[in-house]
């Protein structure tokens, strides 16, 4: 195992690392460390540093030794803080993954949630907050989110399923869907990954948590982040981090590893690094009167007049792209 420490651990009032440490942990991993060391109420996590991006790039997107076991010794710990295990079918420990560069970097990968879901987790979840429907729309949108950011299946296919499961059921607002809709959206989900990669969506928590990571480190090497970087001067040794933190379902009863008081609620609201809140390409009111009695077919084409989402996304380039 390599001496060199890659991985940065934050949580239960202390931190590895701190605000000063911005180039190594990225801005994310400096505020979180700099939070957690002040006392307040972060959902434990680690960082793994710019400096593995930086190795990871220059040797054709291999690691360097010593990552593989700190990053399992640094889940254990987030493990033993939150008193849930990682995979664990009946007590499932879930974990976002969050890029994050001393600098803002339009174009990196977005942030992945609840992390950790599969077929057999999902009932875990469901069993922990008494709520099966939380459950399926999670794993569902984790399905979503991982397909899209990580596995590159198109945004819109994904919709495209739910919006007809709405037309179907006769339903405008994804608050009209039970848990019995969740589940049958998340199954037609993973089998559109599959259709599309060739593949089944992962189920084992450590493939797809490498693959996010994997997927970080990546997307600074993009083309967007390039042309970003030459447009700002910024020089490309920077890297990026990655921010690995426990889901935090507090307000449900579940994942949260002490009483929570409403100084700690409040403290909650206001931080902007809370996972789980704020993130996501769509709401669930997006149906006007207007609306009413449209398929989603219809509805998309009102909104975008007959463009199709892939190409809108295609649309919005960088100077100097093609």
């Amino acid at each position: 195992m390599s001496d060199t420490k890659w991985i940065y651990a934050f949580g239960g009032g202390t931190a590895e690392g701190s605000a000063e440490m911005r180039d190594l942990l990225g801005g994310k991993g400096a505020n979180l460390a700099e939070m957690s060391s002040l006392g307040l109420p972060v959902p434990p996590g680690f960082t793994i540093s710019t400096e593995v991006c930086t190795a990871y790039t220059a040797n054709n997107n291999s690691y360097p030794n010593g990552v593989d076991e700190q990053v399992s010794k640094a889940l254990a710990a987030v493990e033993d803080l939150m008193g849930h295990k990682f995979g664990d079918p009946k007590n499932p420990l879930l974990v976002s993954v969050r890029s994050g560069a001393r600098a803002s970097m339009p174009g990196m990968m977005d942030t992945v949630l609840n992390l950790g879901l599969n077929d057999e987790t999902v009932e875990g979840l469901a069993e922990a907050s008494g709520d099966p429907r939380f459950a399926y729309d999670s794993y569902r949108r984790f399905i979503q989110m991982y397909g899209d950011v990580v596995l590159g299946v198109e945004h819109h296919l994904f919709e495209e399923i739910l919006g007809d499961l709405k037309d179907e059921k006769g339903v405008d607002l994804d608050t009209e869907l039970g848990a019995d809709d969740w589940k049958k959206v998340a199954k037609l989900f993973a089998a559109k990954v599959e259709e599309e990669i060739g593949k089944p969506f992962p189920q084992d928590p450590k493939t797809q948590l490498w693959g996010a990571i994997d997927a970080v480190f990546g997307s600074w090497m993009n083309d967007r982040a390039k042309i970003y970087r030459r447009l700002q001067n910024i020089p490309e040794s920077w890297g990026t981090a990655v921010n690995v933190q426990a889901m935090d379902f507090g307000d449900r009863g579940v994942f949260h590893p002490e009483p929570v008081d409403r100084r700690r609620r409040l403290l909650r609201r206001v931080s902007h690094q809370r996972p789980g809140r704020g993130c996501g390409r769509r709401h669930s009111h997006t149906a006007g009167a207007d609306n009413r009695g449209k398929t989603y077919r219809a509805r998309r084409r009102d909104r975008h007049g007959g463009i199709h989402a892939r190409g809108i996304r295609r649309a919005v380039r960088y100077p100097g792209e093609a």
